[in-house]
């Protein structure tokens, strides 16, 4: 069964972007060390296509994921810069009620039962898991379907905007598997859910 994994970055205080989900302030932390010792090595399929070109590391193989699943504000960021296919090296779907069809062929929407989807993907013979891009409302629609948390804890504080996970009161407990520090102050936990 493959795994789904939420790969996320946050604030401290657990914010994974602003109130309009612009994490423009987690950016300057993506520095050589960074990407040298973790992004690249470890999860290269976890950076946009464009962003990958644009640094010349598009050759990259994909390391864990080869499915991307991510909502509808996610998406619209790249929407916004005109890039359709944010994960063209993945196959790519967007859950979304609002997206009557998909602007790319090779995205494909997913308008109802996102977590049927899901568990359907989980269920298929691969290798590779599943990368939980977000954002907020669909991570918290998945959550009893998130198997692993890759918390990339940013060292500033936002005091409002996109909790990690937009959801009711229901506590759902992980182990802490490993944790990493960075020159920068960014702290790496991942979580194995407890079942």
């Amino acid at each position: 069964m493959r795994k789904l994994t939420y790969f996320v970055a946050c604030s401290i205080d657990g914010f994974i972007g602003g109130p309009d989900g612009d994490a423009e302030p987690f950016y300057r932390f993506v520095d050589a060390e960074f990407m040298e010792e973790f992004l690249k090595p470890e999860y290269p399929e976890t950076m946009a296509t464009h962003g990958r070109r644009a640094l010349g590391i598009d050759d990259l193989e994909n390391r864990r994921f080869d499915t991307v699943i991510q909502g509808r504000a996610s998406y619209d960021l790249a929407l916004g810069i005109g890039v359709t296919s944010p994960y063209a090296h993945l196959r790519e779907y967007v859950a979304s009620r609002s997206l009557e069809e998909s602007p790319d062929p090779h995205v494909e929407i997913v308008a109802d039962d996102v977590v049927g989807k899901v568990r359907e993907l989980k269920a298929e013979d691969s290798e590779f898991d599943i990368y939980l891009c977000g954002g907020s409302r669909l991570a918290g629609a998945l959550l009893g379907e998130v198997d692993e948390l890759v918390i990339k804890t940013y060292p500033v504080v936002l005091g409002t905007g996109m909790p990690m996970f937009a959801a009711g009161f229901d506590v759902t407990e992980f182990a802490l598997g490993e944790v990493r520090a960075f020159g920068n102050g960014v702290l790496v936990r991942t979580y194995g859910r407890k079942r």
